[in-house]
């Protein structure tokens, strides 16, 4: 089992330079043995985090400088929405962020849902299905361009000449897919068509979720081993790690392998030491 960090927020006390805390926290955690650290993509500060006036930076942007100040956690966004970038260039992101961290990169990809982030910079903001259906597009652009085919693609909602990508992703045959989200019949079926990573939160039905995947898997014969099992997880120190220890055992036992989430109290780092120190080596034998 491995552990994985999610920030979620950017609104640190004592007023500090946000660039040197950020750099304190990334650097702390990789040093500690978290598998991956990640940002959210959004626009704003989302409700349940803070209000949307706190600040937020952009995904890829931070991404990139994270990479630079860190030497081996894995970069993702948790989860990119598609409807904020083009796929052909949201490819040739993914692909700089991998060739420039050394092959670290993942693309973490949804359907999107906050339509007042969407519409207050002027994004259009499509019914659901269609999200969907720019969704599947989106993957299969990424995965047609790192397989350096550059025959044109015609989409419904999207179409490219040339699909050129150079340079290719240094990870090969390409950066994992995690496609977020625990919708049964669009989003575990994308998964099961494409993916190579699912990420699903505790509040699910978990094995009922992992049972639908299992489903898909079988129905497109795809081998449901293959796909990566990853759950959002709160981390929280504040009573010790035990607990930490005894849920990331229960979640391995039901097939996942990443617990992946934001740590309380980030910014004081000690929570991000311990963690390192006390559940990184216990949990990485189960």
């Amino acid at each position: 089992m491995k552990v994985g960090l999610q920030i979620p927020s950017f609104t640190y006390p004592g007023d500090p330079v946000l660039s040197d805390r950020l750099a304190q926290i990334v650097t702390t955690a990789d040093q500690a043995g978290f598998d991956t650290i990640a940002v959210m993509d959004h626009f704003w500060q989302i409700r349940g985090v803070g209000a949307p006036e706190e600040p937020m930076l952009e995904a890829y942007t931070t991404l990139g400088w994270i990479a630079a100040h860190t030497s081996r956690a894995r970069l993702l966004a948790l989860i990119t929405g598609v409807i904020y970038r083009q796929p052909g260039l949201l490819a040739k992101i993914v692909t700089t962020l991998d060739v420039l961290s050394g092959g670290r990169a993942w693309l973490g990809i949804g359907a999107a849902w906050n339509e007042d982030e969407s519409k207050g910079l002027g994004f259009p903001f499509p019914p659901v299905a269609e999200r969907f259906e720019q969704l599947e597009e989106a993957l299969q652009i990424c995965l047609r361009m790192w397989d350096g085919d550059e025959s044109p693609y015609r989409g419904k909602h999207f179409q490219l000449e040339r699909p050129l990508n150079s340079p290719q992703p240094l990870t090969r045959p390409h950066p994992p897919i995690m496609i977020g989200g625990g919708g049964e019949k669009k989003t575990l079926r994308l998964v099961a068509q494409y993916g190579d990573a699912c990420n699903l939160f505790p509040s699910d039905q978990l094995q009922h979720k992992l049972d639908v995947l299992r489903g898909h898997c079988e129905a497109v014969g795809r081998n449901y081993d293959d796909i990566q099992k990853t759950v959002y997880y709160a981390y929280d120190t504040t009573h010790g790690t035990q607990k930490i220890v005894d849920d990331l055992g229960g979640f391995a036992e039901m097939g996942f392998s990443l617990a992946i989430g934001q740590v309380k109290g980030v910014y004081e780092l000690t929570p991000l030491e311990q963690i390192g120190s006390e559940v990184v080596p216990v949990v990485q034998l189960i």
